[in-house]
């Protein structure tokens, strides 16, 4: 006797609300932040009962610790570090980042609002004890100083890649318009043009750096 179709439409469309829930959580929370992101919105954007992320999520706060649970969770897989090319994951973790800048948005606001639930911490912490063993190994194997240590060298090459990316020209040039015109202020991706610059000056830093 044929299954009955409708038994497992129900599961099916369930899967697909819950995706498109996350994705437009992922955006609101991204440009909001926990405290201004509203289950309104999200549900409107999601094209979904509001009700739904109460039901699926437990309210505001579980959603946003699913999404950063997803979200996280991508980053080890893209994001790969290998002892011998330490400069190569500064330049994996700079491409991420230009290439998913939801992410650092949402790092940035879970640090601000202290929110950041326990899966997505051991996720995190896990990452972070990887990194570490490979920058250990790369320093065992002469490929890089040990005048820092692991945690020293992991936070440099990441400030130079995070940091890059969050500083504006206008900062930089603090009103000075020679700088600017004379163009002394280094590129900033947004073109492909700019970020390959950007990348390359970043990587050169992270070679002179580990030396």
């Amino acid at each position: 006797m044929p299954s009955d179709p409708s038994a497992v439409k129900p599961r099916r469309d369930s899967a697909a609300t819950k995706r498109r829930i996350l994705a437009a959580a992922t955006e609101e929370f991204a440009a909001r932040g926990i405290a201004g992101a509203r289950v309104d919105r999200i549900a409107s954007a999601a094209r979904a009962n509001k009700r739904l992320i109460y039901d699926y999520f437990g309210g505001k706060d579980g959603l946003f610790d699913a999404v950063m649970d997803a979200q996280i969770g991508k980053v080890p897989d893209e994001v790969r570090i290998d002892d011998n090319d330490l400069p190569g994951y500064a330049g994996q973790l700079f491409d991420y980042i230009v290439g998913h800048p939801e992410v650092h948005r949402l790092v940035v606001w879970a640090t601000l609002e202290g929110r950041l639930g326990p899966t997505t911490r051991e996720k995190a912490a896990d990452f972070y004890r990887r990194r570490l063993a490979a920058i250990e190994a790369a320093q065992q194997r002469g490929h890089a100083t040990t005048r820092l240590t692991p945690p020293q060298i992991l936070m440099l090459i990441e400030s130079l890649c995070v940091g890059w990316l969050s500083t504006t020209p206008a900062f930089l040039a603090a009103g000075d318009h020679d700088a600017a015109e004379h163009n002394e202020l280094p590129p900033l991706p947004g073109s492909a043009e700019t970020s390959s610059q950007a990348r390359a000056i970043i990587l050169d830093s992270v070679r002179r750096l580990i030396t």
